[in-house]
């Protein structure tokens, strides 16, 4: 996503979280409207996988897409490991690919 979220692991997530219940944020809540024919019918809650769980994967596949997310990009594989950039965890796994498409 655009602020470095995997899943609805939002900036600031445990790393050590299980699969678990999220609040979902504003943004997100508007970002999957496009799926609903009104913002009213998304959900407000998701289950996601937690980092946790995603880490434990053998391989993790990951799909950039979009230009506007070029800069978190480089934030999540190129910058320090921070919760405040969950998809940097994924620089201490042993086997991700990192596709990228504008």
């Amino acid at each position: 996503g655009n602020n470095g979220h995997i899943g609805f692991n939002e900036p600031g997530e445990a790393f050590e979280k299980e699969t678990h219940c999220v609040k979902l944020t504003e943004s997100t809540v508007k970002a999957n409207s496009r799926f609903f024919d009104t913002i009213d019918e998304v959900p407000k809650e998701a289950y996601t996988m937690g980092i946790k769980a995603i880490m434990q994967a053998k391989k993790i596949v990951v799909v950039v897409s979009g230009e506007g997310k070029a800069e978190i990009a480089k934030k999540a594989f190129f910058g320090p490991v921070t919760p405040k950039v969950p998809a940097s965890v994924l620089q201490l796994h042993n086997d991700v690919t990192v596709i990228m498409c504008k």
